[in-house]
């Protein structure tokens, strides 16, 4: 079954179980489908969804930094239970050590030697680990492996 449709069935069981705030989270990420979509002239594939979620939960972790530094407790939750909902249509996390080595043979197979070489490092590895590992850690550990 393809991830949109998955999305959309998941919509129909949240409407029927009566779970507002599961449902409340499945409509954004249907809606932010459907937005880029029409803005791209496109159908989404499984890739395309996958993005999508991320960008969702990308901007959940830095929203909920900011209610926590604003000591907004309730808010904060409300963003860590929306992602828990949005992270089930991801595909299975790497561990610390796949992505390390994923790491190391990309920089072993670019040449890379210092942080300048970082962009060259990025573009094998993002593709390698797209949707199953937090890119902002992953370019953490390249730049630490070039610096170190």
């Amino acid at each position: 079954m393809a991830l949109r449709d998955r999305v959309n069935d998941d919509i129909k069981l949240a409407m029927k179980a009566r779970e507002a705030d599961r449902l409340g989270t499945l409509r954004l990420l249907a809606a932010a489908m459907k937005q880029r979509e029409v803005d791209e002239r496109i159908t989404l594939d499984d890739v395309g969804v996958i993005a999508v979620v991320e960008k969702m939960i990308k901007q959940r972790r830095e929203s909920i930094a900011q209610y926590e530094q604003a000591a907004r407790q309730e808010l904060a939750d409300k963003e860590k239970g929306e992602i828990a909902v949005l992270e089930a249509y991801l595909p299975a996390q790497l561990s610390e050590a796949e992505i390390d080595a994923i790491v190391a043979e990309a920089v072993a197979s670019t040449g890379a030697k210092s942080a300048a070489d970082m962009g060259k490092v990025m573009g094998i590895v993002k593709p390698a680990l797209a949707g199953r590992a937090d890119m902002g850690k992953v370019s953490a550990r390249v730049r630490a492996k070039l610096a170190g």
